[in-house]
C-alpha cells in the first residue's frame, strides 16, 4: 500500500459507487427533485436529454462525483427518476451518446446549482476544517468519510479518490506534528537527555528503564505498592509539564501511548526526535496516573484484606474454641440449675455452687470463660491492632506521595490524614487531644477512645478505611489520578460554561430551566400513574393485578411453540460440520467486520486473516494464545505470530465497531424480524475460576479483571 492511500479497494468503492442495497428511503431522501431542479432539468427539450441531466444531477448529490459516461445506473433509482418527469426509463439509453453533450449538462449544472468543481482554495478550506477531527483521531477512514460528507453538504464535486485521500493524509499528518508539538515544546534539554535515557540499557539490571516501567505491578501487598511509588516517584522526578495534556484529545494520547507500551526501545529509538519524545511523554504521563490509580486500588484491597483477615481470625478462633465454649456453656447450666432449686428451698447459694464444682474450680471455670469470651457486639475489630504493623509498611509512603482533596462532608478525614503525615514528618507517637474525630462512625469509637485518649493505632486504621470509602463514593479526590480524580475535572471549564449559558447554546435536548423540567418530567410521571391505576381498575394491565392490596405481576410464560425443540434439533443436524475460523471467514465475506481490525501504529490491515481469526477465536472463547497456538494445525500460526497480531491489531474500540459492523448486517436480514425489533437482548454468563489467589491478571480481553475471568455473552435479539 503507497504511504498516502488510507482506504483499500472495497472502501474506495464503497465512497464513490451508489450502494447495491440502496433503501427505497434513501432513494427518496436523495433523489427527489424540487421546483428549482425540475426547472434546470425541463430546459432541455428532448426526452433522453432531460432524463440523463436528471441522473447526472442525482449522482452529484450522492455520491456526489461526477457521472461517466457508460456507467449503469441501478434500475431502483432511474425508475424513480423517471416517475418524477413523468417518462420512461428506457429513454436513457439515447443518453450522451456524444461525451460533450454530458460535459454541457454537467457544467449547466454546475453553474446553475452552486456545484463547484475541487480547487485549490477549495483544497485549503477542506484542510483547515478537517484539522478538528484530524486532532481527535488519525483513523484514515474516519477522514476521508468526514471529508466527503462536508464536500456532499458544500456542494463540491468529489475528485478521484486519490485526491481525497491524499487530503486526508497531509492533514493527518500536520495534526500528529502539532499534537507532539504540543506534548514537547516545553521540553528542556536536560529533559531530553533524561527521556533518551529510558532507551538505554543498564548494565547492572540488564534492562532499559522504559521495560522497568513497563513491568506489570503484581497481587495487592505492600512490597509492590512501594515498588509502584518508585515507579512513580521516577516520572514525578522528570517534573514533565502535565498541563500540555489540556492541549491534546485523550484518545489520541491513549493511542501513543499504546505505541509506547507496545513498541521496544530500540524501535523507539530510530523515531525522529519529535515522534520519539513526545511517545516517551505521553506514556510517561499517562503511565503516571495509571500508577496512581493502581497504588490507590491497591490500598483499597490491602484495607479490605485487612478486615478480611480479622473476621476469618475471629471465626476460626471461634471455632477452634467451641468445645471449650460448649463446656462452659453446659458447666454454667448446671450451675443455674442448682441456683434455682436453692432458691427454691431456701438453700444457700454458695453451697449449690459446690454442689456442682468446688470454689477454686469454679473460679478458675469463670477466668477460662473471660479468655474465651468475644466482645458483647461479636465484633472483629479487637483484633486489627495485630496487624497494624502491616498497614505501617506502606501507608507513610502512601500519605506523603499523594495528594489528597476532599468535598465538604469529607473535611475532617483530610485533616485527619495531614496530621499522621505530620506524626510521621516529626516522629511523633501520641494522637493531640485536639485531632478531628467528627468523622469517627460508632463502630471505631471504643476502640479510638481508650481510657480517656486516642488510641494511635485505631484512630490511624480507623482513617485509613474512611479514606478508602470516600475514595469509593467521589468524596476524596487524588491529584494526577484519572480514576479518582476531581468531579470538576469532568465538567467544563466555568468560563465555557457561562459562555454558553449567556448565549443559551447549552447542548442538551431538555429545556434547561430546572424548575420548567422538573414540572414537565412530573406532570409526565402523574399522567403515567393515572394511567398505569385506570388499566389496574378496569383489569386491562397485561399480567398485571390486585390481590389482596398487594401488585401482583405474573411470571414470563414461553411462547415457544410443542415441537419447536425438535424442529430446531433437526435443523441443527443437517448443518455440516466445519472449522470455527472457516465460518468466521464466512461471516467475514458477507459483513467485511475484520476491516476494523488494523494496526495499531500504521492502521493497515491484518495481511493474514487467518491469523487473526485465529487469535479472536481464542479470546472468545478464552482458550488463550498459547493454548490455541498448540490446537492449530498449521505449523506456521505460532505463538509469537498470534501474539505479535493480538499486541497491534486487537483493542477494545477494533472489537466494538467489528461487532457493530455484525449487528448492522443481523437488522438487514429479514428473517431477524422474527427475533423481534431488536431494542431488547438475552444475556447469560458462566463463572470460571482463571487463576489462584497469588496470581496476578493484569487483563482480560472481555473487560473482566481479577482472579476470576466472568465469560458473559450478550447475543442481540435480532
Amino acid at each position: 500500500m503507497a504511504t498516502r492511500e488510507l482506504l483499500s479497494d472495497i472502501q474506495r468503492i464503497q465512497f464513490t459507487q451508489i450502494p447495491i442495497d440502496i433503501t427505497d428511503r434513501d432513494i427518496v431522501r436523495y433523489y427527489t427533485f424540487n421546483t428549482d431542479d425540475l426547472k434546470v432539468i425541463n430546459s432541455r427539450r428532448r426526452v433522453h436529454n432531460r432524463l440523463g441531466m436528471a441522473v447526472q444531477l442525482c449522482y452529484l448529490r450522492f455520491p456526489g462525483r461526477v457521472w461517466e459516461l457508460g456507467e449503469k445506473v441501478p434500475n431502483s433509482i432511474l425508475s424513480y427518476v423517471a416517475s418524477q418527469l413523468s417518462v420512461k426509463p428506457k429513454f436513457f439509453k439515447k443518453y450522451a451518446v456524444r461525451d460533450t453533450t454530458r460535459r454541457e449538462h454537467l457544467a449547466e449544472l454546475q453553474k446553475v446549482l452552486g456545484y463547484d468543481s475541487m480547487s485549490i482554495s477549495h483544497y485549503k478550506r477542506l484542510s483547515k476544517w478537517l484539522m478538528k477531527l484530524a486532532f481527535n483521531t488519525d483513523k484514515g477512514i474516519a477522514l476521508v468519510e468526514a471529508l466527503i460528507e462536508e464536500m456532499r453538504r458544500t456542494k463540491i464535486i468529489i475528485p478521484a479518490m486519490s485526491t481525497v485521500e491524499r487530503l486526508a493524509w497531509e492533514t493527518r499528518r500536520r495534526a500528529q506534528n502539532q499534537f507532539y508539538l504540543s506534548l514537547t515544546q516545553r521540553l528542556t534539554t536536560i529533559q531530553k537527555k533524561e527521556l533518551d535515557g529510558l532507551l538505554v540499557i543498564n548494565v547492572e539490571k540488564n534492562r532499559t528503564p522504559l521495560v522497568w516501567l513497563r513491568q506489570p505491578p503484581g497481587v495487592a501487598n505492600p512490597k509492590n505498592f512501594l515498588k509502584i511509588l518508585d515507579k512513580f516517584e521516577f516520572i514525578r522526578d522528570l517534573n514533565l509539564d502535565s498541563s500540555c495534556l489540556a492541549k491534546v484529545h485523550h484518545n489520541r494520547l491513549v493511542q501513543l501511548t499504546r505505541i509506547g507500551v507496545k513498541t521496544t526501545p530500540a524501535h523507539i529509538a530510530r523515531l525522529d526526535e519529535l515522534r520519539r519524545y513526545a511517545t516517551l511523554v505521553a506514556f510517561l504521563l499517562e503511565t503516571s496516573a495509571i500508577f496512581v490509580d493502581t497504588a490507590i486500588s491497591m490500598h483499597d484491597k490491602m484495607i479490605g484484606k485487612l478486615f478480611r483477615r480479622s473476621e476469618n481470625q475471629r471465626n476460626q478462633n471461634f471455632q477452634h474454641d467451641g468445645k471449650a465454649i460448649n463446656e462452659k456453656v453446659r458447666l454454667y447450666a448446671d450451675i443455674g440449675d442448682a441456683l434455682i432449686n436453692a432458691r427454691e428451698g431456701e438453700g444457700d447459694a454458695y453451697a449449690a455452687i459446690e454442689s456442682v464444682l468446688s470454689w477454686d474450680d469454679f473460679l478458675k471455670s469463670v477466668e477460662e470463660a473471660g479468655k474465651l469470651a468475644r466482645p458483647a457486639d461479636f465484633d472483629y475489630f479487637d483484633l486489627l491492632d495485630r496487624r497494624y504493623s502491616q498497614l505501617r509498611r506502606y501507608t507513610p509512603t502512601l500519605l506523603s506521595a499523594f495528594e489528597f482533596k476532599a468535598s465538604n462532608p469529607a473535611a475532617a478525614i483530610i485533616e485527619a490524614l495531614n496530621l499522621i503525615k505530620e506524626l510521621n514528618d516529626t516522629n511523633r507517637r501520641n494522637i493531640p487531644d485536639d485531632a478531628p474525630v467528627d468523622f469517627i462512625k460508632p463502630r471505631w469509637l471504643k476502640y479510638v477512645f481508650n481510657n480517656g485518649k486516642i488510641d494511635r493505632h485505631y484512630y490511624e486504621m480507623c482513617v485509613l478505611s474512611e479514606l478508602r470509602d470516600c475514595l469509593r463514593s467521589g468524596d476524596i479526590s487524588v491529584a494526577g489520578s484519572r480514576q479518582y480524580q476531581n468531579f470538576e475535572d469532568y465538567l467544563l471549564p466555568q468560563d465555557q460554561w457561562q459562555i454558553l449559558c449567556n448565549n443559551n447554546e447549552i447542548p442538551v435536548a431538555i429545556t434547561t430551566d430546572f424548575t420548567t423540567y422538573i414540572k414537565q418530567r412530573q406532570e409526565l410521571l402523574f399522567e403515567q400513574f393515572d394511567k398505569v391505576s385506570d388499566l389496574l381498575a378496569t383489569d386491562k394491565l397485561p399480567g398485571v393485578l390486585i390481590e389482596n392490596e398487594k401488585l401482583v405481576i405474573s411470571p414470563v410464560i414461553s411462547n415457544m411453540p410443542d415441537g419447536a425443540t425438535q424442529f430446531g434439533d433437526r435443523i441443527y443436524n443437517l448443518l455440516p460440520r466445519i472449522k470455527l475460523t472457516e465460518l468466521l471467514i464466512e461471516v467475514d465475506s458477507w459483513t467485511g467486520f475484520t476491516k476494523h481490525f488494523t494496526h495499531l501504529q500504521t492502521g493497515e490491515l491484518a495481511s493474514d486473516k487467518i491469523i487473526l481469526l485465529s487469535t479472536i477465536l481464542a479470546d472468545a472463547i478464552n482458550l488463550g494464545l498459547v493454548k490455541m497456538a498448540e490446537a492449530l494445525p498449521s505449523p506456521d500460526l505460532t505463538f509469537e505470530r498470534l501474539a505479535w497480531v493480538d499486541d497491534w491489531y486487537i483493542r477494545d474500540e477494533t472489537y466494538s465497531k467489528a461487532l457493530a459492523e455484525i449487528i448492522n448486517f443481523h437488522t438487514k436480514i429479514p428473517f431477524s424480524a422474527y427475533w423481534g425489533d431488536g431494542k431488547t437482548s438475552s444475556s447469560d454468563g458462566q463463572r470460571f475460576k482463571a487463576a489462584g489467589p497469588k496470581t496476578y491478571i493484569p487483563h482480560f480481553k472481555l473487560k473482566y479483571k481479577g482472579i476470576t475471568a466472568k465469560i458473559k455473552a450478550k447475543n442481540q435479539a435480532n
